[in-house]
């Protein structure tokens, strides 16, 4: 389906990227590097529509926010729960009246959920019915390293692989999405994306929101065509104004007048958000990427850059009946009047509210002696004389054959990472690991990032300090910045744990 292949091919023979895509803080690329990105739809050429043409088509707080489907097991014998996924084109009802062509896990957008348990292994078996390669990555997950989904580890088209996760972590708001090098951003942008929810007894042992009050939200953006197209191209942050909260434009959300635990997941290419209550109202955040926080921090905002996870606790009991309030994004680019709406809460009856968020949530694993630290550059290099800019860490771009650090197994390091550029943001992802940030630009960390954490967001010209422990499996795993697009231009690069 991508038809840029000659270009991919020649980036993969060069060790190089495709194209950069310039985020938040940067402006909108020229009409000659728009030309250069833009590439097709499955179905064929489209036409730019303008920035403005997917909202046009949103009414928005019309539509109720779906829930994703919850995939059952196929097999729970032998101690595992054993499930089966496809991987296919499917149609979705994004925009009202219109279908629109996505890539899908079971043909469900947004994509599912599995449900897992600390302890209790999960295997999948992935089916590829794509017409390209894909790779399967477990984001924040600690697996063997033929199951991490690294960007060089393929499932060719038409292939079936077996997928397993040991599951020897603690509770977690995991996901998973395509890592296939080159090809991941327009892959993940079109719908290869799912949660994966791990609990475990600590979890469980808390009087916490549940079941119906628990509710799993992937927040993202689009750009559309007037037919209802998905428009994709690299360097198009600005172009994608139309916000969805799982699969939907600007849904409305029906809540009682009780608490509710929502795990917000940033699955968006690009696109950083900044989110807050129209009201000013207090969200309680409990946990970010590696699950519950030591305890929780009432604050009006909660930032997410790709990749990130919240979990944060709403009490909609403040709010009469009839009462609607709106999810809010301060984070640009692209017009507010879109960009600055995310959905609506609408609160429509009481309710009894049994739950509670405990003063101490859990007790974080010890940090322990560091056997070495080291620090990490990221930086997007402009291109000179029609080139191309490149994605760098430490000066160079990924190459699949190099070894960029060796880590001894069973150790732990501190890792400073620095954002090298003045206008472009970033952020980190360190596979199999969930480490602890030490410091943000020589400070202490604020209190939503105290927890474990798998991927960090770097403002332009910021630095951050994180330890990490290396002691659950040995061999090569990626570590990159997380906006899709800026990894997919050679923004990687690999550990070797011996």
């Amino acid at each position: 389906m991508v038809t840029r292949r000659r270009m991919i091919g020649a980036a993969l023979a060069t060790g190089g990227g495709v194209l950069l895509a310039r985020t938040a803080l940067r402006p909108a690329a020229s009409a000659e590097a728009q030309t250069d990105a833009a590439h097709a739809h499955p179905a064929g050429a489209v036409a730019d529509p303008g920035p403005d043409a997917g909202p046009a088509l949103a009414p928005k707080f019309t539509t109720a926010l779906p829930l994703p489907p919850v995939l059952a097991p196929v097999s729970t014998e032998g101690g595992a729960d054993t499930y089966a996924m496809t991987m296919l084109r499917s149609y979705a009802r994004i925009l009202p009246g219109r279908r629109t062509e996505v890539l899908t896990y079971n043909g469900a957008f947004p994509g599912p959920v599995i449900r897992a348990r600390s302890g209790r292994p999960v295997i999948v078996r992935q089916t590829n019915l794509l017409d390209d390669p894909v790779s399967v990555h477990l984001h924040g997950s600690a697996v063997p390293v033929d199951s991490d989904g690294g960007p060089m580890n393929l499932l060719n088209a038409g292939a079936t692989r077996t997928y397993t996760y040991p599951n020897d972590q603690s509770h977690a708001s995991l996901w998973f999405h395509d890592h296939a090098h080159h090809l991941e951003s327009e892959h993940v942008y079109r719908g290869l994306a799912g949660s994966y929810l791990l609990t475990d007894a600590t979890e469980e042992s808390l009087p916490l929101p549940s079941g119906r009050y628990d509710l799993p939200i992937a927040l993202r953006d689009a750009r559309f065509d007037q037919a209802g197209n998905l428009v994709y191209r690299m360097d198009d942050a600005e172009g994608r104004a139309t916000i969805l909260a799982n699969g939907r434009p600007w849904p409305k959300v029906d809540v009682a007048a009780r608490r509710y635990r929502i795990r917000l997941l940033n699955s968006s290419n690009l696109r950083f958000f900044s989110l807050r209550l129209a009201d000013g109202g207090p969200i309680t955040q409990i946990g970010s990427d590696g699950g519950l926080l030591e305890r929780p921090h009432t604050t009006d905002t909660v930032d997410l850059s790709p990749g990130e996870r919240a979990d944060v606790v709403i009490d909609f009991s403040r709010y009469r009946p009839g009462t609607g309030v709106v999810l809010t994004n301060s984070m640009p680019p692209g017009p507010a009047e879109h960009i600055g709406q995310v959905l609506r809460f609408d609160v429509s009856r009481p309710a009894p509210d049994p739950s509670a968020v405990p003063d101490r949530l859990r007790t974080l694993p010890a940090l322990g002696p560091v056997a070495r630290e080291r620090t990490v550059v990221l930086k997007v290099e402009e291109g000179g004389a029609g080139l191309a800019p490149r994605g760098l860490i430490d000066g160079r771009a990924y190459d699949p054959g190099r070894v960029d650090a060796r880590v001894a197994f069973g150790t732990s390091e501190i890792w400073t990472v620095v954002n090298a550029n003045t206008d472009i943001p970033h952020n980190f992802h360190l596979h199999l690991v969930q480490f602890r940030v030490l410091s943000r630009n020589g400070a202490p960390p604020g209190p939503g990032e105290a927890g474990l954490k798998d991927t960090v967001r770097l403002m332009p010209g910021e630095s951050v300090r994180l330890q990490a422990a290396f002691d659950s499996y040995r061999g090569r795993y990626p570590y990159h910045c997380h906006l899709l697009d800026h990894s997919a231009m050679g923004m990687m690069a690999q550990l070797e744990i011996t």
